[in-house]
């Protein structure tokens, strides 16, 4: 269960009134009611420093669909995964109607604008700089273990969670996915991940480029394709993890100073996600229980392809 700091608890539903179904999420208060708890948070944009009041786009929803993330800061792995697997579901999102998508980063728009250029975001994907987090907290984002204890540095925290204990208790389940696979699982956007990853020269550590790429750069084979008996997976065992480690060599470390965050509560801070409809009516929100627990795109279309066709 995900919980305010108060410890209040709410379960929204996305719900279908023809099918007589409905989609339960728990989580918190304020994530529940998106553009009133991020009224007034006024971010700039990255690229031309226009102002964005977060709550009012959200509620200003009148065609369509907005969806916005609350990302981490930008060499967390959070904040890669988000972006990551916002280009590669990019197309599939603007099919189920969501025409405006915003992502917040906990950093200076330096940092922003250098995850841009190492991830080669798509234009359509509006980044905003928040340095102190506080679009996020404002959202209900979880702050990490013991996020009011100035006794302790935030490097602790970060590692208490990094190594499964919390609360927040969602990283060893979300990293053990990475090395144990799905056979039902998707694997499109890791490929697309590793492959722009790889023809920016990045390395998954001392492990070998693990695609075989055709002279215009698509993908002739994954090597994962022959892993022993699981390579008829979604998600191959060790995908994942080596999309992670990808990201942490080629990215988290090599550039660590263009994209550390410039306020320590963002070190620990979690991120999250909603989707809006008209009036700013929420139709979809989600939290991050841990490091590497990010929103599954797959479930976040269900839910909205549900309502489309209710």
């Amino acid at each position: 269960m995900r919980r305010t700091a108060s410890g209040t608890v709410i379960r929204t539903f996305v719900m279908s009134s023809a099918l007589g179904a409905c989609f339960g999420l728990v989580i918190p208060l304020h994530a529940a009611r998106p553009a009133v708890s991020l009224d007034g948070v006024v971010l700039p944009r990255v690229g031309d420093g226009e102002p964005v009041d977060l709550g009012a786009v959200l509620a200003e929803t009148t065609h369509g669909r907005t969806m916005l993330v609350l990302g981490t800061h930008a060499a967390d792995f959070n904040a890669c995964e988000y972006a990551q697997r916002l280009s590669a579901y990019w197309g599939e999102l603007r099919d189920n109607g969501i025409d405006r998508c915003m992502m917040v980063l906990n950093g200076p728009p330096s940092a922003c604008t250098k995850l841009r250029e190492l991830l080669e975001l798509p234009a359509e994907l509006e980044l905003l700089a928040d340095p102190t987090g506080e679009a996020g907290r404002r959202f209900g984002v979880s702050r990490g273990w013991r996020p009011t204890d100035t006794r302790l540095s935030p490097q602790l925290k970060l590692f208490v969670v990094g190594i499964g204990l919390g609360p927040p208790w969602g990283t060893l389940p979300a990293v053990l996915s990475g090395y144990v696979g799905s056979p039902n699982g998707s694997r499109g956007w890791i490929e697309a991940a590793l492959k722009q990853g790889q023809l920016a020269g990045r390395k998954p550590g001392p492990l070998p480029d693990i695609l075989e790429l055709a002279a215009d750069g698509s993908i002739v084979r994954n090597k994962f394709d022959n892993f022993p008996l699981f390579g008829g997976w979604g998600r191959r065992p060790l995908e994942l993890a080596t999309l992670r480690l990808q990201n942490l060599v080629g990215i988290q470390a090599t550039h660590w100073e263009a994209l550390k965050p410039v306020d320590e509560r963002c070190l620990t801070q979690l991120g999250g996600c909603t989707v809006v409809g008209p009036g700013g009516e929420p139709l979809f929100s989600w939290v991050d229980r841990g490091l590497c627990d990010v929103v599954d795109m797959d479930e976040l279309l269900e839910a909205l392809d549900a309502l489309s066709t209710s």
